[in-house]
């Protein structure tokens, strides 16, 4: 009998998978296969600059390499920005987004002026420069052409989910973790749902694709651990459901730092290519190779 678990890997085509994303798919996989559940794919490609197909179909060919499989068809997000514009309209319509005008340039220095930068979980805080706008204003410098960033103005947008605070999320590792506005608004400041290039972030189109699809439990990387705290938000502004969560560590190279591709970790075509099986990915990855398909 098939049980209501469900999870997700869900990659950015931004480059070739390496042996730390086969860690996280095979985590993913396993736990819908422990449960009896489901297992989807997601390609994350809104990041149109930098996502290719090819990158997606290098991943779809080293997944089943590895011999996971999944259910289709595969959500791409590039193919639903206009189910991301109906979420970011229902929060313009609430009064919760703001036009931000401000290039990173221009942040940086006023944050130098300022003397000090109050630092969040993703680097320095905005300081709300283009926060108190007039509404004449935003509209003269939006028809003249100007770019833009959509950003939630985060004070407005907790005095929403007023009254239910603390709001709470589960790790399974670390246990129920409780958000608060001070967390929130000290932590992220008004965090950016859209830019020009970008309509829309990581953390709208994650939390919307993971209630559209039904996921109960996200499996991913310890590094977003704190943005849970902001994703958690804005399950409430939607009334989307909370799935559990499970971030796992990091695969570490021989000097310590994390896999990256960045940082040219070695991907999984090159190490097919040369030879290596899919049960000794799984074995390098700390994973048990009798778990998966041969």
């Amino acid at each position: 009998m098939q049980s209501d678990t469900v999870t997700r890997c869900a990659p950015s085509p931004t480059g070739y998978l390496h042996l730390g994303h086969a860690y996280a798919a095979g985590i993913g996989w396993l736990r819908a296969q422990q449960a009896g559940g489901r297992f989807l794919l997601r390609i994350e490609d809104i990041d149109v600059t930098r996502c290719r197909p090819e990158f997606t179909q290098a991943i779809f060919d080293d997944l089943h390499w590895l011999g996971l499989s999944w259910e289709e068809p595969v959500r791409r997000q590039s193919q639903h920005f206009a189910d991301y514009a109906r979420s970011l309209d229902r929060l313009q319509q609430r009064g919760l987004l703001y036009p931000c005008f401000c290039t990173r340039k221009q942040i940086q220095a006023e944050i130098a002026a300022a003397g000090h930068a109050p630092h969040g979980f993703e680097g320095a805080v905005y300081p709300g420069t283009c926060r108190h706008l007039s509404a004449g204003e935003r509209e003269q410098r939006i028809a003249a052409g100007e770019a833009y960033a959509l950003r939630l103005d985060m004070a407005a947008a907790c005095q929403h989910v007023d009254g239910r605070w603390p709001l709470h999320w589960h790790d399974e590792q670390a246990g129920l973790q409780a958000v608060t506005p001070d967390l929130l608004i000290q932590g992220f400041g008004d965090v950016v749902l859209a830019r020009k290039e970008t309509p829309a972030s990581y953390h709208l189109c994650v939390t919307h694709d993971d209630a559209l699809q039904g996921i109960t439990l996200v499996t991913r990387g310890s590094d977003l651990f704190m943005a849970t705290h902001l994703h958690r938000l804005l399950q409430a502004l939607f009334g989307w459901p909370v799935p559990a969560y499970a971030h796992h560590p990091f695969l570490l190279d021989e000097t310590g730092e994390r896999l990256a591709k960045r940082k040219n970790a070695p991907a999984l075509r090159d190490l097919r290519a040369a030879g290596v099986t899919p049960a000794a990915v799984w074995q390098q990855a700390g994973l048990d190779p009798a778990a998966f398909p041969k």
